[in-house]
């Protein structure tokens, strides 16, 4: 509860999304799924430990660094995170030592000022960082070397709901309530976001009308993961969107409080990347996802998909997507899940060949 208090105050989200978020990470982490990540990516193949690890933590994803850490301890990996002002890492590296004593030397968590350089990031065998492009170079240039560097920059992510998803109310109106879950949560700020959103057309639900749909779904949501504190630049950016919204005269949705926006988008329109702001694009197929991704040149993480399609998957796979998920549970990926296309332990050891 304490780590929650602090987490909340770091980044403005409130009370139930940081409880839901902290339940999402440490219910994935359970025994089964080690083991099986672990056979899955080394098997019975030799390996050591790489040696010393350091991960550097991003903004904004909460617990962002405690996954990586972890797979890091179990391949043998001594390791040290730069942790952020809530502390939360060091908090869960608190009671891993509670546990086993030897986890007080091998996992520790500091905060540092990384642009003073006042930590030598060449002293460790692998380095794990989180943030913007700028931010990634700049940590890789004080790196050795033969050092292994593990970067996760910034990513989009989308959604597509095909025409067989639209043949009812019911069925459009769980997909609506799925979507604006993955569209609420940490306010678009992570990877695993809905950042866009494709709806076909030729189903019972026209796109529209499933803008007005999830516009209502949203609203719903908003009385469990109420908006927290939110910079006033923040919201000025929000309220300037739905005004121009305005301006353009298409279907749009928001509230007097410019808490959310949903609007009927163009595809010549990149994503706004504000919070609790979506685009809804009507498409007559899959290959619409492809096209727009490389229009703006958008590094897809993730795509949510509702109804049972083969191309559709296959077009999500094709613009890149790592992760293929039901809507609702684009952000609550499974611990074995190839975060950015990565694997989870094997970049923390090496294997060893035998030599004939």
């Amino acid at each position: 509860m304490r780590a929650l208090e602090r987490v909340v105050s770091r980044t403005g989200y409130s009370p139930p999304v940081v409880e839901f978020a902290l339940d999402r990470l440490f219910e994935s982490i359970t025994v089964g799924a080690l083991q099986s990540t672990i056979a899955s990516e080394i098997g019975e193949q030799r390996t050591v430990p790489i040696g010393g690890v350091a991960i550097i933590s991003s903004r904004t994803t909460i617990g962002v660094a405690i996954i990586p850490a972890i797979f890091a301890l179990c391949a043998g990996c001594d390791v040290v995170v730069k942790d952020r002002e809530d502390a939360l890492v060091g908090a869960y590296f608190e009671s891993l030592a509670d546990e086993l004593n030897a986890f007080s030397v091998a996992a520790r968590a500091e905060l540092w000022n990384g642009e003073s350089n006042e930590r030598d990031l060449r002293a460790y065998d692998a380095v794990v960082a989180f943030g913007g492009d700028d931010a990634l170079r700049a940590i890789r240039a004080q790196l050795s070397p033969d050092a292994r560097f593990i970067p996760y920059g910034p990513k989009a992510s989308i959604g597509y709901i095909a025409r067989e998803a639209l043949t009812g109310e019911i069925e459009a109106r769980r997909v609506a309530d799925g979507a604006a879950r993955d569209l609420l949560l940490y306010d678009g700020e992570g990877c695993l976001s809905l950042h866009a959103l494709f709806v076909e057309r030729g189903g019972a639900i026209a796109p529209e009308a499933f803008a007005a749909m999830l516009a209502a779904a949203v609203e719903r949501a908003e009385v469990e993961f109420p908006l927290g504190e939110r910079e006033t630049a923040a919201t000025a950016r929000v309220a300037r969107v739905r005004e121009l919204a305005r301006f353009r005269g298409g279907p749009f949705h928001s509230n007097a409080e410019a808490s959310f926006v949903i609007e009927m988008g163009a595809a010549e329109r990149a994503p706004e990347f504000l919070p609790r702001v979506l685009a809804v694009h009507a498409v007559d197929e899959p290959a619409a996802i492809s096209a727009y991704v490389a229009r703006h040149g958008l590094p897809l993480e993730a795509c949510a998909v509702a109804g049972v399609r083969g191309d559709v998957a296959a077009a999500a796979i094709e613009a890149g997507a790592n992760r293929i998920a039901r809507f609702g549970e684009m952000q609550a990926p499974p611990l074995n899940y190839a975060h950015g296309g990565r694997p989870r332990i094997a970049e923390f050891v090496r294997f060893i060949t035998e030599q004939a």
